[in-house]
């Protein structure tokens, strides 16, 4: 369960980086925010590592996600993992896990999966559209990669087991553009996320392949039990 949270705080999408004078840590948070501000749906490729504490091997996977953001209603989401094969769909109320291998699927409302202190993790369904709230942000010590990405700190103001720390890896060309227009024209700065838990387990999700707003349907965040599979609620 810790490791199905972590990937699920972490929707993004990828835009291509450029190197820039750097910014400042408002210019590069305001560029976050103004990528959530016209989000309606999207589309991504995805890479995935998870490193645990003490297992210097990784864990990888790998995969397709979608995004979709009613107006008044929570997020709606789904992953399909080509591998390991497994699918995580939220319809907005209810979260499915289904497991092909095992036969079976955990079934959890969306709020009890962000129970016991993790109500945080809402925010991210939503959108980080006002960082100050739930963050404390900072630049790293690097605050721009080899490609001239940045790469903005986030610590939650009430960490949990399940979120220490949140690292964002955000476009240069989008930070720029950003400065120059105040707007990102319909795109999203996320290349990729790092989620580390409170005992130093991070799972790292890069993006690629992204497509913004091409008007998904809520039918295809709903998941259909197949026969002969077990239902299990937490």
């Amino acid at each position: 369960m810790r490791q199905l949270l972590a990937i699920l705080f972490c929707f993004c999408c990828l835009a291509s980086p450029a190197l820039a004078a750097q910014a400042t840590l408002t210019e590069v948070v305001a560029t976050l925010e103004a990528g959530y501000a016209d989000l309606r749906d999207l589309q991504a490729d995805f890479s995935q590592s998870t490193t645990l504490t003490g297992f210097p091997k990784p864990q990888k996977g790998h995969g397709s996600l979608a995004l979709r953001r009613p107006n008044g209603a929570a997020a709606q989401f789904r992953f399909d993992y080509a591998a390991p094969q497994q699918v995580i769909v939220s319809n907005g109320k209810q979260v499915w896990f289904y497991q092909p291998e095992n036969r079976q699927v955990l079934v959890s409302s969306l709020e009890g999966m962000f129970a016991g202190g993790n109500g945080i993790a809402l925010a991210y369904l939503t959108g980080l559209g006002n960082v100050a709230k739930d963050f404390n942000a900072s630049l790293a010590k690097q605050p721009q990669d080899k490609q001239g990405n940045y790469q903005l700190e986030l610590t939650p103001k009430r960490p949990t087991a399940t979120l220490a720390k949140l690292r964002l890896i955000i476009d240069g060309a989008a930070v720029s553009r950003y400065q120059a227009e105040k707007s990102l024209n319909n795109s999203f700065p996320i290349l990729a996320s790092v989620v580390v838990d409170g005992v130093g387990n991070q799972t790292r999700i890069d993006y690629s392949r992204v497509k913004v707003n091409s008007g998904l349907s809520a039918g295809r965040f709903n998941f259909k039990v197949p026969q002969g599979v077990e239902i299990i609620k937490p």
